[in-house]
């Protein structure tokens, strides 16, 4: 069953990436034409190969998401190609950790700019579609570390809570308007950065985890998907925790 996804446009910011590569797939299962964010464009023509010989036939557009006036360029793309944008994942994201005694503008700029100046850049070119359209989702991937913070993270941990802060806020201006604006938070997740920590390391992590094991990148993709779909209509201004039980509020 599509639940109402059939036919829509969904945009994936860094959809090329682990979680987002699942993302995509979970939303083209579901009836979506699916379009990436790319910056890198052997890895993404790559990327794209891939996904058509497993059978999904994925859009990929040049972005420098932190840009506005590429997101811009973006948008006035998708208007003419697929006639707007009715599901935006805002999943773009970066780290330069450091502590803050030693973290540098150029660091604390950097990772501001990818992870929540994006949502403003991406997000303003959609939005007014939805609108007219009277139906809209934006899902807002943020993190763990967005709720609880981080050592080393300042930077990070500031633009994944500001991510939710976003959503809740335009939330509330646009819920009558059949439009859904929600925030995911997921703790670690077994992508290939993940995986290439340090098994001793990588035990460690797990080992603060109740469930006992890291989240699959599939897990976030089907919490994408529902509250893309109709069955997740009635949530809006949410930030859903995935994170095993490491961090509980």
């Amino acid at each position: 069953m599509s639940n109402g996804l059939n036919g829509k446009v969904a945009l994936v910011t860094g959809g090329t990436g682990g979680i987002g590569s699942a993302i995509c797939i979970k939303l083209a299962q579901a009836g979506c034409k699916v379009v990436s964010t790319y910056m890198d464009e052997a890895q993404a023509n790559d990327w794209k190969a891939k996904m058509a010989a497993a059978g999904f036939d994925m859009a990929i557009v040049k972005c420098d998401v932190s840009n506005f006036d590429d997101c811009k360029a973006m948008g006035d793309k998708l208007n003419a190609d697929f006639g707007g944008v009715d599901v935006l994942v805002n999943n773009a994201g970066i780290t330069k950790d450091g502590t803050f005694r030693k973290m540098g503008p150029d660091q604390w700029n950097a990772v501001l700019d990818v992870n929540l100046v994006s949502v403003f850049n991406v997000t303003k070119q959609v939005i007014d579609g939805m609108l007219n359209k009277g139906w809209g989702r934006v899902i807002n991937i943020s993190s763990i570390n967005g709720q609880k913070g981080q050592f080393g993270q300042t930077n990070y941990a500031a633009a994944k809570a500001g991510m939710h802060g976003f959503s809740m806020s335009l939330a509330q201006e646009t819920a009558k308007k059949g439009i859904t604006v929600n925030s995911i938070s997921p703790g670690y997740i077994g992508t290939e950065m993940v995986m290439a920590i340090p098994e001793d390391v990588r035990n460690q992590i797990v080992a603060q985890i109740p469930v006992g094991r890291l989240g699959k990148p599939e897990e976030i993709a089907a919490l994408v998907t529902f509250l893309a779909s109709e069955d997740g209509a009635f949530i809006t201004g949410a930030n859903i925790a995935a994170n095993g039980g490491q961090h509980m509020c």
